[in-house]
């Protein structure tokens, strides 16, 4: 796949991650508490019958100027111990509204924030609480993402006690002198010896994540920074573009005063990135996630089989309904979205005071299910067969077509560019067109405005 700056400069434009359908922009405070319990009942007879717990933990001991996650800075002890009662009890209520004798847990998530900045103790006490509400699934992944600015061996050795199995380290770059621009600590511990030791500790889809588009970085040293990753051999990289989003993220500005990348730079630098990891032999599996192509993503993406959600890709054979906890968690289930609220004294009075959190959601009509299954068959695995969709909810192909307005006229500009082809049965997306994957699922999406810029760019 040879990929040019003029292709990513025509698709660039305004529109959703579509890492939910719909976005979270959607969500809205109509939705409360009793709508989530309901939800959580109707949850126990939806597919996938399995469940995904995610746990949000806010904190961070500084915060990183690019940085566009809900995060609290310098909390005491006392009030992160507050936190995790909650989180705890949030556990303990959710878990009575769900089927646990039948359903298993195949995926655990912890984010953040900086998981790895409490102490592991607190981590072992929700693990535990965790395994005697749910029965968890022999191949589940339990997986955390972690700052190697504050990653121990020994805490290492811990996490696989508690059934830790995968993890990803937030390097954003190797540079010392980036890393201080951007109020970030570097690894405290070299990554190498860091992911040599996770592999003795049995630990697998070890991911290591970057950041482009930063101050101080050059076309020329992320090339080098890429380069030393493919190095270490992690299962999985991902290269974010960084988003500046000033007006959401104030404290961004003081990125915008040292001086960003300019944007033919920072199509260079995704270009490079694209290049250099592919002739690694990194599997393409998205916008901006390269995987091994022995990894579980790999494969998973080969035989159609990828999936997505706010904790990124994952294979439908882990999948499972999302159950979120923690300040700002967002659960996905098959009839809705619920958030919790985003500041973590807000979190911890309501579950002290009502048992739940909920401050937003969405509850999904037929027809947004539809879409939603058709932009996460586009963007996880580069097809669109709209009898498979018609199956799925014993549909015609045509009713389906009309849900989501299909209109070959729309994708002409696309296929000429060989982004798709269109056959009798559906869409097939090429390995170039895979990395514009939003701006195909945009055509889909009936409730998309065209002209908003309220999106980040796709590229």
């Amino acid at each position: 796949m040879k990929i040019t700056s003029e292709f990513l400069d025509k698709h660039n434009v305004s529109g959703p991650r579509y890492t939910s359908y719909p976005p979270a922009n959607f969500f809205h405070t109509n939705f409360t508490t009793s709508n989530y319990i309901e939800q959580l009942k109707t949850s126990n007879n939806q597919l996938p019958q399995s469940i995904s717990l995610y746990i949000h933990i806010p904190f961070c001991p500084q915060r990183c100027h690019f940085c566009g996650c809900n995060t609290e800075i310098g909390q005491k002890k006392s009030f992160i111990e507050r936190y995790i009662d909650a989180i705890k009890q949030e556990i303990i209520n959710v878990s009575a509204f769900l089927d646990v004798e039948n359903r298993k847990v195949t995926q655990i998530h912890w984010g953040g924030g900086t998981p790895n900045a409490i102490a592991m103790k607190y981590i072992a006490d929700i693990m535990n609480l965790i395994k005697e509400k749910f029965i968890i699934d022999k191949n589940a992944e339990v997986a955390i993402e972690c700052s190697p600015a504050y990653l121990e061996f020994t805490h290492i050795d811990q996490l696989a006690e508690m059934g830790f199995n995968r993890m990803s380290l937030g390097i954003q770059d190797f540079r010392s002198d980036v890393l201080a621009v951007v109020n970030r600590q570097a690894p405290k511990h070299p990554v190498k010896e860091v992911v040599d030791y996770l592999r003795t500790k049995g630990f697998s889809g070890i991911n290591l994540d970057f950041i482009y588009g930063l101050p101080l970085q050059t076309v020329d040293s992320l090339k080098e920074t890429i380069a030393k990753a493919i190095e270490i051999k992690p299962d999985r990289i991902v290269t974010f573009s960084y988003a500046h989003v000033p007006w959401v993220k104030e404290e961004q500005l003081k990125l915008e005063k040292i001086g960003l990348p300019t944007p033919k730079e920072k199509m260079d630098m995704l270009i490079n990135n694209i290049e250099q990891l592919q002739e690694a032999g990194y599997t393409s599996i998205g916008i901006d996630h390269f995987a091994h192509p022995d990894d579980q993503l790999a494969i998973a993406y080969k035989n159609k089989k990828l999936h997505r959600n706010f904790q990124g890709y994952c294979t439908l054979e882990t999948t499972g309904q999302v159950y979120g906890f923690g300040a700002s968690s967002i659960s996905q289930l098959w009839g809705a979205y619920a958030q919790n609220h985003k500041s973590s004294l807000k979190y911890m009075e309501a579950i002290e005071n009502t048992g739940f959190a909920i401050e937003r959601g969405f509850e999904l009509n037929i027809k947004q299910q539809i879409v939603r299954s058709v932009i996460n068959s586009i963007m996880c695995n580069g097809v669109l067969y709209f009898n498979e969709i018609a199956a799925q909810f014993q549909l015609t192909t045509n009713e389906i077509k009309d849900i989501v307005n299909y209109d070959s006229e729309k994708l002409i500009d696309f296929e000429k560019d060989a982004i798709i082809s269109i056959n009798e049965n559906g869409i097939l997306i090429s390995e170039l067109g895979h990395k514009i994957a939003r701006n195909i699922a945009m055509v889909f999406d009936p409730d998309l405005k065209q002209g908003e810029s309220i999106y980040s760019k796709t590229i």
